[in-house]
């Protein structure tokens, strides 16, 4: 622990030495703040720590000093970078420093006065800030930005001529001169360690974003990280899939897994940022290779499909590659990918030790990606999906399982249940809300019968079939009896197995029939797509 006093506060950021780093997130302090912050100085009250970074590496991106010009620096000198602090120095050295100009006094938040008439044990604060400069009574408010420059006091104190306010402003300078701001100083060139410290500074506030970090470490004139993840967010726009372009946090797993082979980010803010500029379109590539392959073999349309959109982290591992091409699976890989898509899916891989089992998936997209024969990317545990799993989950959007039931449905291709015409299945998909998808045998009818069907079971997967909203009006709370008579007698025997229904069951109103029968059409299903 060390202190500074402002003269070398004033004196290291004049002379480049304290400087701010592109992580950090701007100064954003109201002038009032400012103010608080003069007060509370001068009453000695505790104002926090300063936390400082020393270097001897200068970052290729920084920010400026409030609203002053990054000052150069001499490059013999380490730099102090503010990791945390940065709201109080850019105010200290804004109301003391007099040296450089602001450009425009309007917003200028550094004008700051001490109020001559208000006595020092008063509880409010003694210090205000002017933004209309023709508001200060030059009689009661003195400017602090005079301290420290001897021609300026002189100018503004020549006019006093009462001892005790004369004494009153000496008493002034001398609190600002003599104090002492707590300062600690991390030196060290390993940025990972400097992420820790900041993560932990700002676990106090705003959560460290890491992005900001990566994009510090990684800038260059020719790249710069926000702004690629920008252009990725458009480029995939197009396809439905512009959200995974907002998402930071899988971005920067996708990154870590194709650098690293590790989802870990912690991991990237060591990285060299060359590694990450040269390799960013194997990064790029391998997104767009895998939503190409959801699109192609899986039909989905949206990152809203995906049962889990940490699919995407070890897919893009796989289908990574240089330059401006596109990896193409050959058999093996295709079926691989397939069976542990599926099982990945149905058995909810994701749901617990989440990293863990993203990063063994990510070792075995690595060797399927360069000895297909070898890897055991398909071998997940299955064994405890069985048939009751569609008796017995609750159908609702946002669970994974239904997002897999819904994609199983697709699989088939199936018919409109009422109509017998072709789904779109790219409208359902990339509009996929619950307006699309509604109970065969309907609630409403279930619940008339007063038996002992539970809800679960009135809501089971099993009881859910692709149906828009107007053909479910349609339908209403007729038993599929009724409505197979008033709407489906033109509907050929292919809609019902597209629709993997038991049409026996069906029409004979057997509700325990039809689902244990529609459970084993869909467990047939999914258990040919997975076989190896």
């Amino acid at each position: 622990m060390s202190d500074l006093n402002i003269r070398k506060v004033l004196d290291n950021i004049s002379n480049g030495n304290i400087r701010i780093p592109a992580f950090q997130r701007g100064f954003v302090w109201e002038p009032e703040s400012v103010a608080f912050l003069m007060d509370s100085i001068y009453k000695g009250y505790p104002f926090g720590t300063i936390q400082l970074w020393r270097t001897k590496e200068q970052l290729s991106c920084e920010k400026k000093i409030g609203n002053f010009d990054i000052f150069n620096r001499d490059t013999d000198y380490p730099i102090d970078y503010v990791l945390d602090g940065q709201q109080r120095l850019t105010s200290i050295f804004g109301v003391f420093q007099t040296e450089m100009p602001i450009s425009s006094e309007a917003d200028n938040p550094f004008n700051i006065y001490f109020d001559l008439n208000i006595e020092d044990n008063s509880q409010d604060s003694q210090f205000l800030a002017f933004s209309d400069l023709d508001e200060v009574d030059k009689e009661r408010h003195f400017p602090l930005n005079c301290l420290f420059d001897t021609v300026k006091y002189r100018n503004a104190t020549e006019h006093f001529l009462d001892p005790e306010t004369i004494n009153k402003i000496d008493k002034l300078q001398e609190k600002f001169k003599e104090v002492s701001i707590p300062c600690q100083t991390l030196e060290t060139n390993d940025k990972s360690k400097v992420a820790i410290v900041f993560e932990r500074i700002n676990r106090r506030g705003v959560e460290l974003d890491t992005l900001q970090l990566l994009t510090a470490w990684t800038w260059s004139e020719e790249f710069d990280l926000q702004s690629k993840f920008e252009g990725l967010k458009q480029e995939l726009e197009p396809y439905g899939f512009d959200s995974v372009g907002s998402n930071v946090d899988l971005l920067l797993k996708i990154t870590s897994a194709v650098i690293n082979n590790n989802s870990n980010t912690d991991e990237l803010i060591s990285l060299n940022g060359e590694t990450v500029r040269n390799r960013f379109e194997e990064i790029r590539n391998g997104i767009l290779g895998s939503i190409d392959f959801l699109k192609t073999n899986f039909h989905i349309e949206s990152i809203k499909n995906l049962p889990y959109e940490h699919f995407l982290i070890p897919m893009s591992v796989f289908f990574s590659i240089e330059g401006n091409k596109q990896l193409r699976t050959d058999s093996i890989q295709y079926k691989k990918i397939t069976s542990w898509f599926w099982k990945s899916s149905f058995n909810k891989r994701y749901a617990s030790s989440t990293n863990k089992k993203i990063n063994h998936d990510i070792s075995e997209m690595v060797v399927l990606k360069n000895d297909a024969i070898n890897s055991k990317i398909e071998q997940v545990p299955f064994g405890n999906v069985d048939k009751e799993l569609f008796k017995e989950d609750m159908f609702a959007m946002n669970r994974v399982t239904s997002k897999a039931f819904i994609l199983l449905l697709v699989q088939n291709n199936p018919k409109n249940l009422v109509s017998g015409s072709k789904i779109s299945l790219s409208k359902v998909l990339k509009e996929y809300n619950k307006n699309e998808f509604h109970h065969i045998f309907p609630k409403s009818y279930l619940d008339g019968l007063g038996d002992d069907t539970k809800e679960n079971d009135k809501n089971c997967l099993a009881n859910y079939c692709i149906l828009s909203k107007a053909e479910n009006n349609l339908i209403r709370d007729d038993k599929p009896s009724k409505y197979y008579r008033k709407h489906m007698t033109n509907v050929s025997d292919d809609v019902f197995d597209s629709n993997f229904i038991n049409k026996e069951a069906f029409i004979k109103d057997e509700f325990d029939l039809f689902i244990e029968s529609r459970a084993d059409s869909l467990m047939d299903k999914l258990n040919h797509i997975i076989a190896m």
